[in-house]
């Protein structure tokens, strides 16, 4: 495609497709089918739903690829979740999740839509030109086949997408120096981000480690004595997320400006949907 994409089109896309694939870690659906696998808790399943493109992982791949994880809570996961169940039965399952979870967010009406085969068509699309080399999350999902259903495929290509800009963010954090329980304070701070105690419960760390974090941000500048971000840690959180748009440009101009505004369009629609069918919980963003 030789049509310009203007500023941010990519990042806009993606916020249209990323909470669509996120619906699954709020899913009831997602907690019945790993409870028929013997999993009992709660972080267990989704840590191991993430993960399991990875095969079966320790804590320390997962720390890596995850970056903003606690290592002792993933040692407390890894590598007893696949004693529970292999990757490949984590897989099946958190398919037929995602199944039951569209079907009952967005109706079958929605699930078998002409614009729902045409949204799958233009993602995939996208991930055509999705590089594997230094982004594992994304190449790890890139070896999964993709699924026959409409829906399934929109959902996996939305997965593909995510975790290739989200590799590509990683990056970006190291270098602008965030670790971590940095990244994590710092985006809350936008107003955009979970708010803590969710953070906190679903990352592992303990209080006193984003209490630490927040003071290392304060004296660097970034966040004022009310934990907000001043302004040199909104221009910073700018440019961190600037540099991703960078590193994630290719799926996007390969779609081009056309096909992204379509994709974009088509996106934000399933998710109004699926937001309002209760999608996700009240608390989510905020600063608590």
């Amino acid at each position: 495609m030789t049509n310009t994409l203007p500023p941010r089109a990519g990042r806009r896309c993606h916020n249209a497709l990323n909470p669509l694939h996120a619906t699954m870690y709020f899913s009831p659906d997602l907690d019945r089918e790993f409870a028929a696998l013997g999993f009992t808790d709660a972080n267990a399943v989704r840590l191991a739903a993430r993960s399991a493109p990875l095969g079966a992982v320790g804590p320390g791949t997962v720390a890596a690829t995850f970056y903003n994880y606690d290592h002792a809570f993933l040692t407390r996961h890894f590598p007893a979740v696949w004693e529970t169940a292999s990757p490949a039965d984590v897989l099946a399952a958190r398919l037929r999740a995602v199944d039951a979870t569209l079907r009952r967010l967005l109706g079958e009406e929605t699930v078998s839509s002409p614009e729902m085969a045409e949204a799958a068509v233009l993602a995939l699309r996208a991930t055509e030109a999705c590089t594997r080399h230094a982004r594992p999350l994304y190449a790890a999902n890139a070896d999964l086949p993709v699924p026959d259903a409409p829906h399934l495929a929109y959902w996996h290509a939305a997965t593909l997408l995510r975790e290739h800009r989200g590799d590509g963010h990683l990056a970006a954090l190291l270098s602008v120096g965030l670790d971590p329980v940095e990244a994590l304070v710092s985006h809350t701070a936008t107003g955009k981000g979970m708010t803590p105690h969710r953070v906190l419960d679903s990352r592992g760390w303990p209080r006193s480690a984003w209490d630490a974090a927040a003071d290392r941000l304060r004296e660097r500048g970034l966040l004022d004595a009310e934990g907000e971000l001043t302004e040199t840690g909104t221009a910073l959180r700018e440019e961190l997320e600037l540099h991703t748009d960078r590193l994630d440009s290719a799926p996007y101009d390969h779609l081009g400006a056309t096909g992204a505004d379509r994709l974009t369009e088509l996106g934000r629609g399933f998710l109004v949907t699926a937001a309002m069918a209760g999608a996700f919980p009240a608390d989510l963003i905020g600063k608590d």
